[in-house]
C-alpha cells in the first residue's frame, strides 16, 4: 500500500454544493444591483433570466466532462484529454487569471467594506486578515473549510432571505399586495433589448465559479454522478436565487437611477429595514467574501496542482500533497502570495481581467464536449446530440457573445497573459513540436 498522500475522498452532493453557491456569493446579486439595473432600465430580473438560460448550457457541458474525465484540473483537463495537450495547457493558462487572481479580488472587495467602515484601520491589515485564516483553513484540509462554509453560508442565505421578506413587506406597505405581482421587474422603465442584452452580460458575472466545484473531482465520493449533478444545482440554485432577489428589489425602486448606484444595495437595505439591517447587510457582505474567498482559493490550489503534477508547473513545487493534511500547500500559500497584490490595487482595475480567462475556460469546454461527441461516435458509442452537441453549440456562441462584452482592458491585459503562457509552452515543447508531460488518466484514477 503506497504511503504517498493524496486527495481523500470526503465530500458529497450536499458539501458540493455549499462550496459552489461559496464561491458564486449569492449576495453579490445586491452589490451590483445597481449597477445591472442601471444598465437594463430597470428590467434587473430578464437580466438575470437571460443570463441563468445562457449558463445552463455552459453547465451542462461541465457536467458531462466531469463525467467522463473525474479528475482534478477542470476545463484544462477536459480540453487536454478531448483536443491536444498543448491547447489544454494555454486553457489551463487562461484559467489561472481566473482562479489565481479572483481570491486576491474577492479579499480586496472585503477589505474595502471593512476599511470603509473602520478607517481607522488600514486597508492591508483587513486584506491581510482575509488571507491568513482562509489559507490556514485551506490547509487544514477541504473538509474543515466546508464545515465553516455551511455556517457562514448559512448566514448569508438568512440575510438574503430576510432582506427579500423585508422588501416584500415595504412594497405591500406602500402600494398594497397587488403591486407585488408586476411586469415592470422584466420590462423595466424605458428599458431597451440591447440595454437588457448588455445587463445580461453584466449579470453573467454573477455566476463566475459554478464550476469550480469541477477541481474538486477527486476529494468527491461517486464523481461522476455526483460532480454534474452539483454543477446543474448551483447554477440553478443561484440563478433561482438572482432573480427572486432582483425582481423583489427592482419592486422596491422600479427603474434604474439610483443617488449611487455602486451602492444601491445598501441604500436600499436602510430603506427597508433601517440603520441596524443597513449594518447586518454590510456585515453579510464581509462574511459573504469570507466564504467566497475560502471557495476561491481551494479551487485555485487544486488547478495549480493538477498542473503541477502534470509537469506543466514545477512539479517539485505545485504537484505535491502534505504528508499530514493531504492537501496542496504550496500551491494555498501561492495564491495567498498572489493576494497580497490587493494591498496595491484597487476594485476596478483588478477586476477588469480575471472575466476573460473564465469566458475562454467557458467557450473551450464546449468546444470539448463537442469533440468528445465525435471521438464516441467514431468509435461507435451513441451519445445524446442534444446534451452532447446541440447544447455546447449554442454554449460557445452564447459565451462567445459575452466575451465580446467585455472591455477594452480586459481583452488587452488577457491577450498579454495567453501570449506569455504561449511563449512558456514554446520553449518547453521545443516549438510546439511535443506534447506538454502529463499523466495518464488512469494513474491520476488509480491514485485515488
Amino acid at each position: 500500500m503506497s504511503s504517498t498522500p493524496a486527495l481523500t475522498r470526503t465530500l458529497k452532493l450536499p458539501s458540493l454544493v455549499i462550496f459552489g453557491l461559496a464561491y458564486l456569493t449569492p449576495l453579490i446579486v445586491l452589490g451590483i444591483f445597481g449597477v445591472i439595473a442601471s444598465e437594463t432600465g430597470g428590467a434587473s430580473a430578464s437580466a438575470y433570466v437571460i443570463a441563468l438560460l445562457a449558463m445552463l448550457f455552459t453547465a451542462n457541458s461541465y457536467g458531462r466532462m466531469a463525467a467522463a474525465y473525474p479528475v482534478a484540473g477542470s476545463a484544462y483537463t477536459y480540453v487536454r484529454k478531448t483536443i491536444d495537450g498543448r491547447v489544454g495547457f494555454l486553457v489551463g493558462w487562461a484559467t489561472m487569471l481566473d482562479y489565481l487572481f479572483l481570491p486576491m479580488v474577492i479579499w480586496l472587495i472585503g477589505g474595502s467594506y471593512l476599511q470603509a467602515q473602520f478607517p481607522a484601520v488600514p486597508m492591508p491589515a483587513w486584506i491581510l486578515g482575509f488571507i491568513v485564516l482562509t489559507t490556514i483553513l485551506n490547509i487544514i484540509g477541504i473538509k474543515v473549510a466546508d464545515r465553516v462554509n455551511l455556517v457562514l453560508m448559512s448566514f448569508q442565505i438568512l440575510v438574503i432571505v430576510f432582506f427579500v421578506i423585508l422588501s416584500i413587506a415595504s412594497v405591500s406597505g406602500d402600494h398594497g399586495a397587488g403591486a407585488l405581482v408586476s411586469a415592470t421587474p422584466f420590462t423595466g422603465i424605458g428599458a431597451t433589448p440591447a440595454g437588457i442584452a448588455a445587463g445580461a452580460a453584466i449579470a453573467a458575472y454573477s455566476f463566475l465559479g459554478f464550476d469550480a466545484v469541477t477541481t474538486l473531482t477527486e476529494e468527491t465520493v461517486e464523481p461522476r454522478r455526483t460532480v454534474p449533478k452539483a454543477i446543474m444545482l448551483i447554477a440553478l440554485i443561484g440563478g433561482g436565487i438572482f432573480v427572486v432577489v432582483a425582481y423583489t428589489v427592482q419592486l422596491v425602486n422600479p427603474g434604474g437611477v439610483f443617488e449611487n448606484s455602486d451602492a444601491a444595495g445598501f441604500e436600499i437595505a436602510q430603506h427597508i429595514g433601517g440603520n441596524l439591517f443597513g449594518a447586518i447587510f454590510l456585515a453579510a457582505l464581509v462574511i459573504a467574501q469570507f466564504t467566497s474567498g475560502i471557495a476561491a482559493q481551494a479551487a485555485g490550489s487544486r488547478l495549480l496542482y493538477a498542473m503541477g503534477r502534470d509537469g506543466v508547473l514545477p512539479r517539485k513545487i505545485f504537484g505535491k500533497l502534505n504528508e499530514r493534511f493531504s492537501t496542496p500547500v504550496f500551491s494555498i500559500l501561492a495564491i495567498a502570495v498572489v493576494g497580497l497584490i490587493a494591498m496595491f490595487m484597487d476594485v476596478a482595475t483588478s477586476t477588469s481581467f480575471i472575466n476573460f480567462g473564465a469566458f475562454i475556460a467557458f467557450i473551450m469546454v464546449n468546444v470539448s464536449v463537442i469533440v468528445y461527441w465525435d471521438r464516441q461516435r467514431r468509435a461507435g458509442n451513441k451519445l445524446n446530440t442534444l446534451l452532447y452537441l446541440l447544447c455546447p453549440a449554442i454554449g460557445v456562441l452564447v459565451i462567445g457573445f459575452l466575451l465580446t462584452q467585455l472591455d477594452v482592458h480586459a481583452v488587452v491585459i488577457g491577450s498579454i497573459w495567453l501570449v506569455i503562457g504561449a511563449i512558456i509552452l514554446a520553449l518547453t515543447t521545443k516549438g510546439f513540436k511535443h506534447q506538454p508531460s502529463q499523466m495518464a488518466l488512469e494513474e491520476l484514477e488509480g491514485a485515488n
